[in-house]
């Protein structure tokens, strides 16, 4: 079955850089979405995303072949009940939370288990809301898979072919392996963030200077502190199993690591930093794919206007492509660093030369 007409239930940053992403790679396709704020509504109609906007879940979703779950798990669980009179049989059913059991043990008891895909595109933001999504935000991203035990193999080889049609990176997971994963590389992360911020808040004199002077490493740690509020409640409560878990192992790491400072155990503070680094080196550079490391060089840039641009020219001059960027502030001594991640090493050593030329100081990782 080819997919043809594609439901939106929620239009945050997640439904909504889905929806344009969609929009961009498959303009033929026909979207149909739902959202309870109807501003975001207005405009996905307004922006070409969305071909019909609905303000309830009615009989219009019937004619999809597809429909995604973009809202908190609850409302997500409490839209499937009203979906579950509307929908065909060969509807393929998916979600994109990052909290896959509970949907799962949802759709097993309305009986929609032989149609239900749980998907999670391991991409976001800080951000939330349908005005920060981009339709490239999912670009080079891993996106998890957790079919069900009875979904049908026709229904995950075409959501794999749609996943890899954005350009996304599918991976089949079990659900329950998905949930522990997600509790370790992600949940927990931010949960860190947050206690460490308000660490910090509570710590601080009266006059701020904590906050005054925190720079790279600080800011480095918690920028994702700066995420909802609301949606990591939900998730806390969601995944709390798994998240304890390892929120245990995480304390008990702390817990050696303060024994070891306190006994002056230089070897173990040694060592522990030594395997974290060579483990962390061998990350992702890129916060989403596998691009390797050989492809990503650094270069470091004046703080001010068209710095940017002007390294770009530079590139654009020499037919040398970028397919992504960052720009880090955590050299405590320079303006920043701009870090680029190129096709393929041939690009790399024409990018060092050409910019070198230039007189910028380029590294390699």
């Amino acid at each position: 079955m080819a997919i043809q007409t594609i439901g939106f239930i929620g239009l945050g940053l997640i439904g909504g850089s889905l929806a344009k992403t969609i929009r961009r790679v498959k303009p033929e396709m026909t979207l149909i979405g739902y959202n309870r704020s109807k501003a975001s509504l207005v405009a996905a109609l307004e922006d070409g995303t969305l071909n019909m906007a609905q303000d309830s879940i009615t009989d219009s979703f019937a004619a999809c072949d597809m429909i995604f779950l973009c809202a908190p798990v609850e409302v997500n669980i409490s839209c499937l009940k009203e979906l579950s009179g509307i929908i065909r049989g060969d509807c393929i059913l998916t979600d994109v939370g990052s909290v896959k059991t509970p949907i799962h043990e949802a759709v097993e008891t309305l009986g929609l288990s032989g149609q239900f895909i749980g998907g999670h595109p391991m991409a976001g933001s800080e951000r939330f809301g349908y005005m920060n999504a981009e339709d490239r935000l999912l670009e080079n991203a891993y996106f998890i898979l957790t079919p069900s035990g009875s979904a049908p193999d026709w229904m995950l080889s075409e959501y794999r072919s749609l996943v890899e049609d954005l350009d996304s990176l599918p991976v089949v997971l079990d659900y329950r392996q998905h949930d522990q994963v997600t509790a370790a590389i992600s949940h927990l992360p931010h949960v860190i963030a947050y206690a460490l911020v308000n660490l910090i808040k509570r710590s601080d004199s009266p006059e701020g200077t904590m906050r005054r002077l925190a720079a790279g490493g600080f800011k480095d740690i918690t920028r994702i502190a700066s995420s909802s509020p609301d949606m990591w409640q939900q998730i806390c409560q969601e995944n709390q199993e798994a998240l304890l878990q390892i929120l245990e192992d995480y304390q008990n790491s702390l817990s050696q690591m303060a024994e070891a400072i306190r006994s002056r155990d230089g070897k173990y503070l040694r060592d522990e930093f030594e395997e974290a680094r060579v483990y962390r080196n061998t990350l992702p550079q890129n916060g989403r794919g596998s691009l390797p490391r050989s492809c990503v060089i650094s270069v470091d840039i004046l703080d001010e206007p068209g710095a940017l641009s002007v390294v770009l020219s530079i590139l654009g001059a020499h037919r040398i492509s970028v397919d992504n960027l960052e720009i880090m502030n955590n050299r405590e001594n320079q303006d920043g660093v701009l870090r680029l991640f190129l096709k393929d090493e041939e690009a790399v050593k024409r990018a060092i030369e050409a910019l070198k030329r230039r007189n910028y100081n380029v590294y390699t990782e």
